[in-house]
């Protein structure tokens, strides 16, 4: 399986995906950290994968959203950007809305 295959099977087998620096429990960077605290507070179920474990799941992430930076969110397959735009999504209850749109539960 080619890193672009993995990729695509995690983003298209979970509901919500966060592609991080660390982990849920130990975000390693504080923008991966902020989006982990706003999914917590959400109460939304995701699974992390860290990047920093692979350099080749670090460049293929970045390849397959063709997006540059890490964290990179996905929810229902469908890429819905970094730090800064989870954070204003949120902030302007945008992101509530998506995941509830999608499908997706949240506890909050």
């Amino acid at each position: 399986m080619s890193i672009a295959e993995f990729i695509d099977n995690e983003v298209k087998s979970n509901d919500v995906v966060l592609f991080m620096k660390g982990t849920p429990q130990f975000p390693q960077c504080g923008f991966s950290g902020q989006v982990v605290q706003i999914l917590d507070h959400i109460g939304v179920g995701y699974k992390g994968l860290n990047v920093l474990e692979s350099a080749e799941l670090r460049n293929g992430i970045k390849e397959y959203s063709n997006w540059p930076t890490i964290p990179q969110l996905y929810v229902k397959g469908e890429f819905v950007g970094g730090c800064d735009i989870v954070r204003e999504m949120f902030q302007a209850g945008e992101l509530q809305q998506l995941l509830s749109e999608k499908g997706v539960v949240v506890a909050a």
